[in-house]
C-alpha cells in the first residue's frame, strides 16, 4: 500500500518539533529548569551540520553533546538550533539541523527519543534553503512502513 501522505516523515517531523520546544524552552527559561539537561546525538556529516573541522574528524559519523549547565548563545530556529559549547577549555560554535538529530534524552524525566534516518524525512524538517547548504538536497519523504519508538532503553530499571 502506498502512502501518499506520508505519515512516517509526519511523525518524524512532529518528534522534531519536541526537541525544538524543549530547546526554546531552556532558551526562554535562561537555563534548563530542575534537573532537567539533554543528550542530543547527531550526525555529524549530515547536511548542514557545521562544527570545526578536528570535530568532524574526532567523530566522523556521529556526536552526541550534553545541554546542562555550560552552554552559550543557544539559539533555536525553525530548521535547525545553534549552541556554544566548550571541547577540551575551548568554546565552539555547533549549527545542528534538526534533520540531523538521531536520538534526543533527557534522563531526568525518563524521556527519549530516536529518529529514522535523517534523509527519509529531511523535505519535511529542514528545506535546503532554510538551512542554506547549496551542496544538500532535500528527500522525498519516504513511503516505508511505519515508525516504532522504543522508549525502554530510555527507562530506569
Amino acid at each position: 500500500m502506498t502512502d501518499y501522505i506520508g505519515y512516517e516523515a509526519l511523525t518524524q517531523a512532529a518528534m522534531r518539533g519536541v526537541v525544538r520546544e524543549a530547546l526554546k524552552r531552556a532558551k526562554t527559561n535562561g537555563g534548563l529548569p530542575g534537573d532537567h539537561h539533554f543528550y542530543i546525538t547527531y550526525s555529524s556529516r549530515a547536511p548542514g551540520v557545521r562544527m570545526a573541522d578536528y570535530l568532524v574528524e574526532r567523530f566522523p559519523v556521529d556526536m552526541t553533546i550534553v545541554v546542562q549547565h555550560q552552554f552559550w548563545d543557544l539559539e533555536v530556529h525553525d530548521g535547525h538550533f545553534e549552541i556554544i559549547l566548550k571541547f577540551s577549555g575551548v568554546p565552539q560554535h555547533l549549527f545542528i539541523p534538526y534533520a540531523a538529530i538521531t536520538r534526543f534524552v533527557d534522563p531526568s524525566v525518563n524521556f527519549g527519543l530516536t529518529f529514522e534516518a535523517k534523509d527519509k524525512d529531511a523535505a519535511v524538517i529542514a528545506p535546503a534553503t532554510e538551512i542554506n547548504d547549496a551542496d544538500s538536497e532535500p528527500a522525498a519523504p519516504a513511503s516505508e512502513a511505519g515508525t516504532v519508538v522504543n522508549l525502554d532503553a530510555f527507562r530506569r530499571k
